[in-house]
């Protein structure tokens, strides 16, 4: 089981997203107040189609739910399925904490 907390500051959105490998599939669910993650905030996400931007469905469902081309959650979603499927160390991630986008000048 992989759990992250997405902090969208721009909209004030705070994302709960917990999900476990099952099979070939990634099963996710997201706690949020925002009506647009709440569209696909249960998915069952086939592991083989998270790796490409194209022909990606994690992509597709937040374009279905007409999330903003900013939005944190897919990218928060990819990265979990990265570390579900084995693409990506849990260990890293883990000794990494967090990602983040930092406004130095604007």
């Amino acid at each position: 089981m992989t759990e992250i907390t997405v902090n969208s500051t721009i909209c004030g959105f705070t994302h709960k997203i917990k999900g476990s490998m099952n099979g070939d599939k990634i099963i996710v669910d997201i706690e949020t107040p925002c009506e647009k993650i709440k569209k696909f905030s249960h998915m069952e996400i086939p592991m083989m189609e998270t790796l490409d931007i194209k022909d990606n469905y994690v992509i597709d469902k937040a374009q279905e739910a007409q999330c903003s081309s900013n939005c944190l959650v897919p990218c928060a979603l990819l990265n979990l399925c990265k570390l579900e499927s084995g693409f990506m160390a849990k260990s890293l991630a883990k000794k990494a904490g967090s990602i983040s986008i930092k406004f130095d000048e604007v």
